[in-house]
């Protein structure tokens, strides 16, 4: 199976406009245009029933005690864990590609809704899929301006002071079950854990990203 965007090169840097933050020189960040990014696929295996997708940055910081934090920094060599961006559900086999800011355009405060989504494929058939919450569902749990249930996708965050390079990984799985194996509300954590036993392929591209203006500025040289 294979999987590529047009919308970012493999391995390369992910452009401003499919951030959920840029760098602002003033305020360290301000909003991005939020918008996901295309994907595409093809080569899917025979059997398959249904596609998952999901997008995780495995670089998140273990520890939040450095975080955004003026004089400090989060070093790189602190521990690190994942945090999922993007889980889409119970893709049918006949989709073949996810288009720009199809799913997101703009940062929606409190969340945009789910988990079911609907797609009208091109001959007028509806699909019914469905969206997980990503990790900002947490991360602004303690935020009055921002708090709420965050389905679909949100863009990269990374801190502005980490000495890290985030990379944003996103992987297809092809299943042989026609239905993601979980009811209501589900993270991107649980939709990883439920496909296990039912995966018959699975391909990834990556990109990464940076708020930290010192490293911003060693990758553009």
């Amino acid at each position: 199976m294979r999987i590529w965007s047009d919308s970012f090169t493999d391995g390369a840097d992910i452009p401003a406009a499919y951030a959920f933050a840029v760098s602002d020189p003033d305020a360290h960040v301000k909003l991005s245009s939020n918008r996901n990014p295309h994907i595409a696929w093809d080569d899917v295996p025979a059997g398959t029933q249904s596609l998952v997708l999901i997008c995780h940055d495995p670089d998140v910081p273990s520890e939040g005690g450095d975080v955004n934090k003026e004089g400090r920094t989060v070093p790189a060599a602190l521990p690190r864990v994942d945090f999922f961006h993007w889980t889409l559900a119970d893709i049918p086999v006949c989709l073949k590609s996810l288009a720009e800011g199809m799913f997101s355009d703009m940062v929606t405060p409190h969340g945009k809704p789910g988990p079911e989504v609907a797609f009208t494929v091109k001959n007028g058939t509806e699909h019914q899929l469905r969206h997980g919450v990503n990790d900002y569902t947490g991360w602004f749990a303690g935020d009055p301006d921002m708090a709420g249930e965050f389905y679909g996708y949100d863009g990269p965050c990374p801190p502005w002071n980490d000495e890290r390079v985030h990379h944003y990984v996103f992987t297809l799985y092809a299943l042989d079950i026609p239905r993601l194996p979980l009811e209501g509300r589900f993270t991107g954590h649980e939709a990883r854990m439920a496909i296990q036993g039912h995966i018959l392929d699975e391909a990834r591209i990556f990109g990464t990203y940076s708020l930290n203006p010192r490293i911003v500025a060693d990758l553009s040289k």
